[in-house]
């Protein structure tokens, strides 16, 4: 089997079913990422792939290649795993590399095939993917289309794809289903030697498409929910860790992704909820998905929030046009979107960095794998090599993702090398009473001050 692009969802997916013992060849454009993934080396930080993509480049069950002729020669089954970003022009996904890979390779191949659709796109894409296939590919090939979505969370990708929670196949004929079980064999014989189940649900292209940018929008509302309700508890003096933990005991609610904090960001949310009310615009059915705009809305007012409360603890006049926030220093520790990654993309941490600094403050950031990401974004904050490099001299300590090493900090030994011992907690990760007790003034998303 092949993956037409190496990036975060291509090379997770191409490493590990070269684990469970599949012949892979993984593809890119990008020449220099192919030669590092050819050297052993992950171009992006996600635990236990580095290991894994060594040890399967070893086995000989694992290359990578920038041909598109060696891909159709070789694959039976092509997984799409490019980039749909939000386009330039407003919020629809751009389809311009799910195009380029499925053109590319469809006139190369000369025997029967299927091209799987891994990508998060609009629904109605996989029908136009076929009308590319039909209109490039030869004649005789008998090339198929599918659509599998995938469901990887970052931090935990490996685990995802070696053990997911469950497997779409969106297709047409029973030949693509029974391709596409044939594929996936080696992950349900991994799933009884575990004694696990593996739900498989067999559908049509639409709903298959539905999926993922469903189960993204009913994540990123569920997020904005607990959010809204810390603006709530600020307004009346409640603690939002205390109501998120009563209305998660509701089985029909649950615990889960109910933690206030300075919102979701990262490469899917953000864009994929985005491009959902788009697609439903160009469907007629705009109206039923209008509250992901205000989803949208308050996921961004958060990120200003940390910016008030900055101006508070400071004493710091906020103004129409925000705080003056001049001669101030002010440590952030978190640029990725969240730990265990070395993702910055639309990060609420970064964000707010951001923010801080045009408000005049002097920024130093700390993150345990976003470092070099962080300075091409926000180029005007100071980089730090350490939690205590940053916290040095601050005025002001702002957790803005929720890493272990933040989580575990000794504030009794931050407090000795602060100027002013005054914590905002942007992720409602670290224990007020530990914090207060060594003489923090300790602020928190939707908590009382006190």
């Amino acid at each position: 089997m092949t993956f037409l692009g190496t990036g975060y969802l291509g090379a997770t997916y191409a490493i590990c079913f070269a684990e469970l013992g599949y012949e892979v060849i993984g593809f890119d454009v990008d020449q220099a990422k192919i030669e590092r993934l050819g050297k052993g080396e992950v171009p992006f930080h996600e635990p236990g792939l580095d290991e894994l993509l060594r040890k399967n480049l070893a086995g000989g069950r694992l290359r990578f290649t920038t041909s598109m002729e060696e891909v159709a020669e070789f694959g039976d089954v092509h997984f799409i795993c490019v980039g749909t970003p939000q386009r330039a022009d407003g919020m629809a996904a751009d389809l311009s590399y799910v195009e380029s890979a499925v053109t590319g390779l469809a006139q190369h191949l000369h025997r029967k095939a299927l091209i799987v659709g891994k990508s998060t796109v609009p629904v109605g894409t996989a029908e136009w993917v076929e009308q590319l296939v039909r209109r490039h590919a030869p004649g005789e090939s008998g090339v198929e289309v599918a659509w599998s979505p995938e469901f990887l969370q970052e931090g935990f990708a490996v685990e995802d794809v070696l053990r997911p929670n469950r497997v779409i196949f969106g297709v047409k004929s029973e030949w693509a289903v029974g391709l596409l079980y044939e594929a996936h064999k080696a992950l349900f014989d991994l799933a009884t030697t575990e004694d696990r189940e593996v739900p498989v649900v067999v559908t049509d292209f639409a709903t298959a498409e539905l999926v993922k940018v469903a189960a993204n929008a009913f994540l990123a509302t569920k997020i904005s929910f607990i959010n809204a309700m810390a603006e709530i508890c600020e307004a009346a003096g409640a603690d939002v860790t205390m109501l998120a933990r009563s209305i998660g005991y509701d089985q029909r609610i649950g615990n889960k992704f109910l933690r206030a904090g300075i919102g979701f960001g990262g490469g899917c949310l953000p864009k994929d909820i985005r491009a959902f009310q788009a697609r439903a615009q160009e469907l007629g059915v705009g109206e039923a998905l209008r509250f992901l705009h205000e989803v949208d809305l308050i996921n961004q007012r958060r990120r200003q929030r940390i910016v008030q409360l900055s101006a508070e603890l400071l004493d710091r006049p906020f103004g129409p046009n925000g705080p003056d926030l001049s001669g101030t220093r002010i440590a952030v520790l978190g640029a990725t979107f969240k730990p265990n990654s070395d993702d910055v993309r639309d990060s609420p941490a970064l964000s707010v960095a951001r923010k801080l600094t045009r408000s005049g403050a002097d920024v130093y950031i700390y993150d345990p794998e976003g470092m070099d990401n962080a300075s091409r974004e926000v180029s005007e904050a100071t980089y730090s090599k350490s939690i205590v490099d940053a916290v040095t001299g601050a005025d002001l300590v702002c957790v803005l993702t929720e890493w272990e090493e933040f989580r575990n900090a000794d504030p009794a030994v931050l407090g000795e090398i602060v100027a002013g011992k005054k914590v905002i907690d942007g992720r409602n990760c670290l224990d007020a009473t530990v914090w207060r007790r060594a003489g923090w003034e300790f602020r928190a998303m939707g908590r009382p001050a006190q």
